[in-house]
């Protein structure tokens, strides 16, 4: 629907609730589509993970998103005390934790196409998505895993995956810089071998298993996959197509089937049940607003005013991590179906509303000497998370 400007993925959910039991009862998640969603969320966070450029991170970037990101689950568990209150939620830590992240992969497009990605509002603005979804991704998978075990156990398990992703990102850098591997990879990349992408779908599948075996979310394992492997393969010279490629197989096939599921999955008639249930929509909209735009006005001095405030717009949108976390928050009684259904209503607006505001603000914000191009949000399928 190239005509509705807002993003596919918002559509995608919608047409799962319009087929699925909530409307016409035409689709219920069964065996091949619960495999086919898991699949789509292992990739969704695998190309994340892949957004993120680790080497950009310097220290003297770090310090606002990381002072932010501690205000933000601060402010965050100020309003699951209030939500848990009025009996909305259960667990105040995990509102906090689910409404931390940014939709990585909707933000990068966006200052793109603005001309600001390389700017100190860009910048300052990635890098502050890129801590959220750190941060949130490991959080989750620490304090509300769904496998047994307590905190302190998984935190041993958590320094031993990261041990084992250490290991496996230093072998690959090795390989990167070997000549006659490097020339093997050359090679076989553009034949029906597709080496590159194998190689990168072996990584996503082992760190996925690896993160389930141990007891771990396997979101942890996808989105360190696609962290890994940005970290080794920053020199994309030799291979351009490569990460379009991956990008083709996710958003192609893979990613939408999740969301499609998500809908299917979406308790419509929960949230309609009453007008207190549809009251969430709004405050929690609010709260994420507030949780992760407010820290963002850390980046005024540096930023500005108006670049403070299109930060934080951008900063506070959220939607594939609220559908990942309600999933688990209902399945280990953190809320109840009729929240999970809010929240991810409350993303739902949230990507349709503050992309276009922080898009029409950085307009007036355009660098010198850049033609702004239309962003493509009508069909721009969101990594993060989303």
């Amino acid at each position: 629907l190239p005509r509705v400007k807002v993003p596919s993925v918002v559509l995608e959910i919608l047409a799962g609730i319009v087929v699925g039991p909530s409307v016409l009862g035409w689709v219920s998640v069964d065996q091949p589509i619960a495999v086919l969603a898991l699949v789509g969320l292992a990739f969704l966070l695998f190309l994340a993970g892949l957004e993120i450029d680790l080497a950009a991170l310097r220290c003297d970037l770090l310090r606002l998103p990381l002072i932010g990101f501690v205000v933000t689950l601060a402010l965050g568990l100020a309003a699951g005390v209030g939500f848990s209150a009025a009996g909305w939620v259960k667990n105040p830590l995990f509102l906090a934790i689910a409404l931390s992240a940014t939709s990585l992969g909707l933000v990068v497009p966006v200052l793109k196409d603005a001309g600001h990605a390389d700017r100190p509002l860009g910048q300052l603005t990635i890098a502050g998505a890129t801590v959220a979804d750190f941060g949130a991704v490991i959080l989750l998978s620490l304090l509300f895993s769904e496998s047994e075990g307590g905190t302190a156990s998984r935190l041993i398990t958590l320094g031993l995956f990261a041990a084992v992703i250490g290991a496996v990102a230093l072998t690959l850098a090795r390989a990167g810089r070997s000549v006659r591997i490097d020339a093997v990879l050359v090679r076989l990349q553009d034949t029906t071998a597709e080496i590159r992408v194998r190689i990168a779908v072996a990584l996503l599948i082992g760190f996925v298993a690896l993160a389930a075996h141990v007891g771990l979310e396997t979101i942890l394992g996808s989105f360190m996959a696609g962290a890994v492997l940005g970290m080794v393969d920053r020199d994309t010279l030799s291979h351009p197509q490569f990460r379009s490629k991956l990008e083709s197989v996710g958003y192609g096939f893979v990613i939408p089937g999740f969301f499609v599921t998500s809908g299917l999955r979406f308790d419509l008639d929960a949230l309609t049940a009453s007008p207190s249930a549809l009251a969430r929509v709004p405050l929690f909209l609010a709260a994420l607003l507030a949780v992760r735009g407010v820290p963002a006005l850390l980046y005024g001095r540096s930023l500005g005013k108006d670049g403070a405030v299109t930060a934080a717009l951008l900063q506070a949108t959220s939607l594939p991590f609220l559908v990942t976390a309600t999933g688990i928050g209902v399945a280990v009684g953190a809320i109840t179906a009729v929240t999970a259904a809010a929240l991810v209503s409350a993303g739902l607006v949230s990507v349709v509303l503050f992309p276009p505001l922080a898009v029409a603000r950085l307009r007036r914000l355009q660098p010198a000497g850049v033609v702004h191009q239309p962003s493509p949000l009508a069909n721009r399928p969101m990594g993060t998370q989303d």
